[in-house]
Order: C-alpha cells, then sequence, then structure tokens
C-alpha cells in the first residue's frame, strides 16, 4: 500500500512574490484552472484582503474541481480576538476550502518583529487555527523561518508547531524561508518533528537560494513528510521556490518514490506538465528555459555522435525517463560535434528519405562542421540545417536567386528614424525588383522581400518574425555576428533559421531568406530542382 503525498502550489500566491511578477484576476483564474487539470492537490490563490487583486480573485473564480482551494494570510494579531481582527475575517470569509497561514516559529522574529511575547505567539497560533476548524474550513500553519528557528531555538520552534497541530490543524508546514538550510539539515531536523508531530501532519516549504529548494523538499519527504509545496517554474521572490515541475515528475517516475508514494496526479496527465509550466512563461511573457529539468527544449537533447549512436541502440543511455511521459520528446542536434548518427537521424525526423550509405550524408557532415568553423550554430535552427541538407543532396527547388539588396536608414532629425530596402530576385529568368520601408532595417529587408514574391504571396502572407537575436561571436574590427530569426505561421508551424557575416544585414539577410524558403518547403510549393545560388 503505497502512502499518500499531497502537492500544493503556491504559484499564484509565494510566486507572485518574484520581482517584475504581477498577476491579473485573469492570470490566475488560467492557472488555477490548470493546476486543478493536472492534478494537484492545493491552489493557493493568493491573500484575501491584502491587496485588490486577491481579493478580486476570491470574490469572482469560480473555484477549482478537484484541488483545494487555499486562501493565505496571517494569524490573528496579538491582544485581539479573533472576531475582533478584520484581516483575519477577511480570509476566513474569502470562500476558500481551506486557509493556511504563516505564524513565528523563530523566537528572535516573535521579539523583533512582532513585538510580543512567545507565549502570546503561541497564543495566537492556537487560536488562529481554532477559529478556521470552527468554520469547517481545513487549517494549515506554515511555520515562518522553522529551521533557523529550531537551530536557534528547538524547544520554542516545535511549541509553536505542537500548538498548531493540538488546535487541530490539517498540515504543519515547516518552513525554509530563507533558503539556507541544506538537505542534511533538512533530514536531521524533520526526522525530529515527526517524533511530536506525526509525518501525515506534516509539510514542507523550501526556497531555492542555495540551489537546493528540490533536493531539501525530497530530503523531507524521506524523513516523514506528507506535503510538499511549491511553485511551477521555481517562481518565488529571489532566488526562487521549489520547483513543482522538476519535483512532480521526480515523484512520478522515479522508483524510489513510485513504488513507495501516490499523488493525486496520475501518469496519464503527468505531460501535462509541461504544459501548465509553458503557460505560465507565456502570461509572464518570458522564454520558456531551454535547459529546464524533463520539460525544457533541450531536456532529452543530444549533440555528440557517440552519445548518439548510443541513443539510437538504446534511450535509456542518456535518458532518465521516456521523454513523453513528461510532454517532451526527444531532439538530435547537428553541430560540429556530430556523426553521422546525428545526421541520418535529423534527416528521417525531417522527412527526408536518404540511404544511410549516400556520399551526400558525408557532405552534410563536413559542411556542418565547417560551417560550424564559421560561426553557425545548428542546435536549435532546424530550417537552416534542413536547408543545407537539401542542397548537398541537390534537391533544393529554387524559388528563386538573390541579384542583390541595399538598405538605406534616415532620421528627420526629430527623433524619427525609418528604414528603406530594395531587394532584386531572379525568379524563373526574370528579374524583379521590391522596396519596403519599416522600423528597422531587418523589417524593412522583410517587407522588399514579400514585394518581389507577389507568386508567393497565399504562403508567405500568414508567415511572421516573433524573435531576432543578434550575438557577436568576436570582438575587434573583425567581429563576426551571428543572427538567429523564429519565424511563425497560422498553421501553427515554428521554425528557427541562421545566418553568419561580419556585416549584421548581411547576416541578418541570409536568416530571413533561408526563413522564407523554409516556409515554401513547408507548403510543399513546386519549383525548378535545383540549388539555390
Amino acid at each position: 500500500m503505497r502512502e499518500r503525498l499531497y502537492i500544493f502550489d503556491t504559484t499564484l500566491r509565494d510566486g507572485q512574490q518574484t520581482a517584475g511578477v504581477d498577476f491579473s484576476v485573469s492570470d490566475k483564474a488560467r492557472l488555477s484552472d490548470a493546476l486543478d487539470a493536472l492534478g494537484v492537490d492545493y491552489v493557493e490563490g493568493g491573500y484575501p484582503g491584502a491587496n485588490p487583486t486577491d481579493t478580486s480573485f476570491f470574490e469572482t473564480y469560480a473555484g477549482t474541481k478537484n484541488a483545494r482551494l487555499t486562501a493565505f494570510g496571517m494569524t490573528k494579531r496579538a491582544g485581539r480576538s479573533v472576531d475582533n481582527d478584520p484581516g483575519f475575517l477577511q480570509i476566513l470569509n474569502a470562500g476558500a476550502q481551506a486557509v493556511c497561514l504563516v505564524g513565528k516559529s523563530w523566537d528572535y522574529h516573535v521579539d523583533v518583529a512582532l513585538g510580543i511575547s512567545n507565549e502570546e505567539n503561541i497564543d495566537s497560533i492556537r487560536d488562529s487555527v481554532e477559529a478556521i476548524c470552527a468554520r469547517d474550513l481545513e487549517a494549515m500553519i506554515d511555520c515562518e523561518h522553522f529551521f533557523d528557528g529550531f537551530k536557534a531555538n528547538r524547544d520554542y520552534a516545535l511549541a509553536c508547531a505542537k500548538a498548531a497541530y493540538d488546535a487541530g490543524a490539517r498540515w504543519v508546514v515547516l518552513c525554509d524561508t530563507n533558503g539556507g538550510t541544506l538537505p542534511h539539515e533538512v533530514s536531521a531536523i524533520v526526522a525530529e518533528v515527526v517524533h511530536h508531530i506525526p509525518g501525515a501532519h506534516l509539510g514542507i516549504h523550501t526556497h531555492n537560494d542555495t540551489e537546493n529548494a528540490v533536493a531539501n523538499s525530497l530530503a523531507a519527504i524521506e524523513a516523514g513528510v506528507r506535503q510538499v509545496q511549491g511553485t511551477i517554474n521555481g517562481l518565488g521572490e529571489r532566488c526562487g521556490n521549489a520547483n513543482l515541475v522538476s519535483l512532480i515528475p521526480t515523484l512520478l517516475l522515479k522508483p524510489d518514490y513510485a513504488t513507495r508514494f501516490e499523488t493525486g496526479i496520475s501518469l496519464d496527465k503527468l505531460p501535462q506538465v509541461k504544459n501548465v509550466s509553458l503557460l505560465l512563461d507565456d502570461i509572464l511573457n518570458r522564454t520558456p528555459n531551454r535547459h529546464a529539468p524533463y520539460v525544457g527544449a533541450s531536456a532529452f537533447a543530444h549533440k555528440g555522435g557517440i552519445h548518439v549512436s548510443a541513443v539510437m541502440k538504446d534511450p535509456s543511455t542518456y535518458e532518465h525517463v521516456d521523454p513523453a511521459k513528461v510532454g517532451n520528446q526527444r531532439t538530435i542536434l547537428v553541430s560540429d560535434q556530430a556523426g553521422k548518427s546525428n545526421i541520418i537521424d535529423r534527416l528521417v525526423s525531417a522527412k527526408i528519405n536518404v540511404d544511410a550509405k549516400d556520399p551526400a550524408i558525408d557532405r552534410i557532415l563536413l559542411e556542418v562542421k565547417q560551417k560550424e568553423m564559421d560561426g553557425y550554430s545548428y542546435d536549435g535552427v532546424g530550417a537552416s540545417f534542413e536547408i543545407l541538407a537539401l542542397q548537398q543532396l541537390d534537391r533544393l527547388p529554387k524559388f528563386f536567386d538573390v541579384k542583390g539588396y541595399n538598405v538605406t536608414i534616415t532620421n528627420d532629425g526629430n527623433g524619427t528614424t525609418v528604414s528603406l530596402a530594395e531587394v532584386g530576385l531572379v525568379i524563373d529568368g526574370e528579374t524583379v525588383s521590391g522596396t519596403g520601408s519599416g522600423n528597422g532595417p531587418i523589417n524593412a529587408l522583410d517587407m522588399a522581400l514579400r514585394d518581389d514574391l507577389k507568386r508567393y504571396a497565399t504562403n508567405i502572407e500568414n508567415m511572421r518574425l516573433v524573435d531576432f537575436k543578434v550575438r557577436i561571436l568576436n570582438t575587434g574590427t573583425e567581429a563576426v555576428t551571428r543572427v538567429t530569426i523564429e519565424s511563425v505561421d497560422d498553421n501553427g508551424h515554428s521554425w528557427r533559421t541562421i545566418g553568419v557575416n561580419a556585416n549584421i544585414i548581411t547576416a541578418s539577410f541570409e536568416a530571413l531568406k533561408d526563413a522564407v524558403v523554409y516556409k515554401l518547403l513547408l507548403d510543399g510549393v513546386s519549383a525548378t530542382p535545383d540549388k539555390i545560388s
């Protein structure tokens, strides 16, 4: 019989403490729905009464279907009764199913921050928990700075936690509030606490200031706690909180945990963890972390030729879990570290049929290695790689040749800058010239190129550039510039292309040209089979 572990998400509350993060009411609703669908046990919606957004969220949100919507707050103020503390009553009346209160458990903070006696603090914890239980709500106490408090005054920290448990708290959560506790300390301290409070009523809440939040959470589970708190993508103040996107797959997929524990998240729902991660990044307008464990674009990316050969024979050699189980997929990168296995696998992924013994594979590999010496990097620019491969295979349709281009930038002296571009192409032997203007030289070149390619208008009109990155590969008068462009279309396709040159305009145009060519390839546009010059 496996023991039950409970997942408590505090992205909407503790995660909102992150510098620059300010969720709207609708943001909170979208995230709550996604977390509920994933299967977390608790969604902490915020602190009703502390700010208009959190108050409005609890007033308007329709509620979760399975997770317990939780309101956060402070214990009642010392010297006042529960009924005479308006802020505390607002938490009780928020309409949540559970209430999580932060209570001081370090005697130093009781004295300096609260300015009350140790006994008054314990009374506030006890009275607050009893008031929550009297409303038939689930009561939790976050014992703030518990580990520091335990080290400073073991008996008092335990007395605070025990007061909450004895008063009826479902969960007594041990908080590493400043993130400075290490895994071996967490293990030892939790092991002592479970002698006073059953582990089935203990939770863990860790911060990531020493990059140990996930490790500390796992150490606490091993020592006996049965609720784990954290945030999506490790969001949180300073260095963040324990990352649930790392913790949840670990608990469900690693045998040491999966055979002993169960959570409210089923294996068939586990792939949603990546969607929730991406949803948060989308709401915050952040680029997803490619190197995020389990869900990042590079989490199952393989580059070295020897590694790729091994992965093809036995994926478990370099993949600790099946990527599909967390909603991810294997990626075989092509670079100067690549071998023939990388090239062949990438061609198969691109649905480019080629015999494994075709001499063109060696040419493609040699061309990749040479270009990466010049500054190219094909790790994440699959579109440009496919174009390179088709060129070496003599299969790239000849949509157009570039005759030349010109860009001018004018400033009217009043702060208004306009970029004008002219691009000349040769299409089926006919020379055409297009012009364009934009708020920058790349925008102008894009407009001019589209003006030339009127015959392909139906293909490229729903294509747009969504990201443009520039990297200077070396410094000085001979600096080389690498430009990467990301494009999308209305059909849900996304692709990245690259250009390298000492001149940033030339590098940008190369990436832009590849982006257009790849769009035409995606759409299956026919042209004379020949290489683009």
